[in-house]
């Protein structure tokens, strides 16, 4: 075939050793967006990341800060990610037929755990957005219908009973900005609206099935509006604070539990019985502390893993392209 007609990302990872898992983030997904400079963004998932960016490295060793090739190789770079960053380690600006990459490797334990447990909540907020799953060897995709579900209902309780579809999307979107020290001064501050207006059927496709499932459960009502996008009426008693609560992950479902006093009665049989009585703003708040405080140490330790491995050169150039999108949105 010509090279030309290959599609790109499977040309790009052509380049790259195997991976398990590999999907396409960011503004490369907007089905508008003709910015042929701007990177095209990956998330690689591999069994043992040591041993691939061994492999990588005697492929791309430019793809890597020449400080962490000389100093350790592939075991600085996979430490560094592990104890510094979230556990997962980027390479910016890669060069590839005319058009920049931007690819994190990122161990599939690791990935899953953040998946169904949003234990750093780093990776599964970019999977609660729309995504181009290009290699999946192991359901990552069909695993994330449990992350999507649980967004859509941290989503229902931080809003009010009456809302829109966008309204809805912009709020599972900014989940995972809440607490993003990059927000403050080197992010777009129109960020989440722009990628729901320009991916926003895209959030359709990958949201519809979980706001259907929950109206058949009574949890909200749906109508159609002019413009065919769904006007939202959810129910707001405790029994549906309850049902939305249960579909988020267990770590945070346990968390919420304790910090709204969660009641425990010894039934006759001498088993321990939970009786749960949470009101919606209760849970909202506990929910909204909790990812702020997650997003807040997750991007943090992220900048400063990324500053460290992208190197001197590269650091700068991405920080300075971050703060000029910044910048120019707050004219």
């Amino acid at each position: 075939m010509d090279a030309e007609k290959i599609p790109q990302h499977a040309s790009f990872l052509d380049t790259l050793p195997p991976v398990e898992f590999a999907c396409i983030y960011g503004s490369s997904l907007h089905p508008n967006n003709s910015d042929k400079t701007s990177m095209i963004d990956y998330i690689l998932g591999v069994e043992n990341p040591q041993q691939w960016h061994t492999e990588n490295l005697k492929l791309n060793r430019d793809h890597y800060a020449s400080w962490m090739v000389h100093l350790g190789g592939a075991r600085m770079i996979t430490g560094v990610a592990d104890h510094i960053g979230v556990r997962i380690h980027f390479n910016p600006f890669v060069s590839h037929r005319h058009r920049m990459f931007k690819y994190g490797v990122v161990r599939m334990n690791d990935l899953v755990r953040d998946i169904s447990g949003w234990e750093s909540f780093y990776l599964s907020g970019r999977l609660q957005k729309p995504v181009n799953v290009v290699v999946d060897n192991s359901e990552i995709e069909k695993l994330n219908f449990v992350n999507v579900k649980a967004a859509t209902a941290a989503a229902l309780l931080l809003l009010p009973s009456k809302i829109s579809e966008e309204e809805l999307y912009a709020k599972i979107c900014s989940l995972s900005y809440m607490g993003d020290l990059r927000m403050l001064f080197a992010e777009d501050r129109n960020k989440v609206r722009k990628i729901v207006h320009g991916q926003f059927e895209l959030f359709q496709q990958m949201y519809n099935p979980f706001i259907e499932e929950f109206a058949a459960q009574d949890l909200l009502r749906m109508s159609s509006s002019g413009d065919k996008k769904l006007k939202l009426i959810q129910d707001c008693g405790q029994s549906t604070t309850c049902s939305l609560v249960s579909s988020l992950p267990l770590p945070l479902r346990c968390h919420t539990g304790m910090k709204l006093g969660e009641k425990k009665t010894i039934e006759e049989s001498g088993r321990a019985a939970q009786k749960i009585a949470i009101k919606k703003e209760e849970a909202a708040d506990c929910i909204r502390k909790t990812l702020r405080r997650k997003v807040m140490v997750s991007s943090a330790r992220q900048a400063v893993a990324g500053l460290l491995t992208a190197g001197a050169v590269h650091g700068v150039k991405y920080v300075g392209s971050k703060m000029k999108k910044a910048w120019r949105s707050w004219r």
